[in-house]
């Protein structure tokens, strides 16, 4: 096939630090460039890619947000696909609803991936608007406040089987990765560890957008000699913290859609004590690969319980349900159905708007 895969240009693909939305297109991009397809990816212009590479930006937004509009860039680079598309059998959006109205104009069929959340005030008006178009979820979860849209199927995010090895034994530490950011609650990972009375060591981003929060209620939280702020770590650093921690905290308090981090750390070996909120229920499995908590005291209880959790249990629930082979295999078969109902008179028929996922 010749695939399309679009990326926001905020980061590069893949990211130099945190970004989970450009690792994901990157893994999908490259298993199918492995696979034998004629991928183009449009993306910024530091990506890093086997495909074809159509340039969005010079380098990822994040570089340059303080000099530079970033929508300017995003809608010249979806006017080029539109331009493009009857080069491709298929486009595959990862942009949000940026690409709706771009879409429609395609010379080709396409999906869209929905990366974020959808409980936001005024998104149901823009989303009736488009409900024709075909959209994949990353979690069940993550569709209830759009029950009714063009859902075509679920797809949970794989990451490469290899990339991450499994550590058995475990530190004497926790680990917190993600963003310092008022959703993710770094300062309520604080507090279990501190209650606890086990060493924390937190690998985070610090947005622009986010810098209030740290300033305000994060930075003299660091000042505990039991935390240790290690920065927005790289690849290799981020797998020897999670590797070795004793359980990923995750006491998120927002409904998120996915959550990469928490197939890194069960990749690693590595059990999650997490906030039952999103899609946590559908990723841990509680008391198998971690404990699903709804409060503090709940989640200092679950660290004094971790040694009921195999650590092998954590990684096979990985190589079984959260690998790129199984996430490709499951976008390869979205990908032809929707040529398939493309030589159809009725498109309508390939959307399963009653909300069963495709991979149930």
């Amino acid at each position: 096939m010749r695939i399309a895969q679009i990326a926001t240009l905020y980061e590069s693909v893949p990211p130099n630090g945190y970004g989970g939305i450009e690792r994901v297109v990157s893994w999908l991009t490259e298993a199918l460039v492995e696979r034998g397809h004629e991928v183009t990816l449009f993306a910024s212009g530091d990506s890093i890619t086997r495909a074809r590479l159509i340039a969005g930006s010079p380098v990822a937004l994040r570089c340059i947000e303080d000099t530079a509009d970033p929508q300017a860039f995003h809608f010249a680079m979806l006017e080029r696909v539109v331009r493009m598309s009857s080069e491709f059998d298929i486009a595959h959006f990862h942009t949000d609803y940026q690409g709706f109205p771009f879409a429609r104009r395609l010379a080709c069929p396409h999906l869209t991936t929905l990366h974020w959340r959808l409980d936001i005030p005024g998104l149901e008006p823009l989303y009736r608007a488009f409900a024709d178009l075909p959209l994949v979820s990353i979690s069940n979860a993550q569709r209830s406040p759009l029950p009714w849209a063009g859902w075509t199927g679920t797809v949970y995010h794989g990451l490469p089987a290899n990339r991450l090895t499994p550590s058995f034994e475990a530190h004497d530490y926790l680990a917190f990765l993600g963003r310092i950011a008022p959703a993710k609650r770094p300062d309520l990972a604080i507090e279990i560890a501190e209650r606890a009375g086990i060493p924390l060591k937190i690998a985070a981003k610090i947005d622009n957008g986010d810098r209030w929060y740290y300033d305000g209620s994060i930075a003299q939280l660091f000042q505990d000699p039991l935390i240790e702020y290690c920065g927005e770590l790289g690849d290799e650093q981020k797998h020897a913290l999670l590797c070795h921690a004793r359980a990923l905290l995750f006491p998120i308090d927002w409904p998120e859609p996915f959550g990469l981090v928490l197939i890194e750390a069960l990749a690693c070996g590595t059990p999650v004590i997490a906030f039952g909120h999103g899609s946590v229920p559908e990723i841990i499995e509680d008391g198998v690969n971690g404990f699903i908590v709804g409060n503090v005291d709940e989640a200092v209880a679950a660290v004094a319980r971790l040694h009921e959790i195999d650590r092998r249990a954590c990684r096979a629930t990985f190589d079984a349900r959260f690998t790129v082979e199984r996430m490709t295999d499951e976008y390869v078969a979205l990908y032809t159905k929707l040529l398939s109902a493309s030589n159809q008179p009725n498109l309508g028929d390939v959307y399963q708007r009653s909300g069963a996922p495709a991979n149930q």
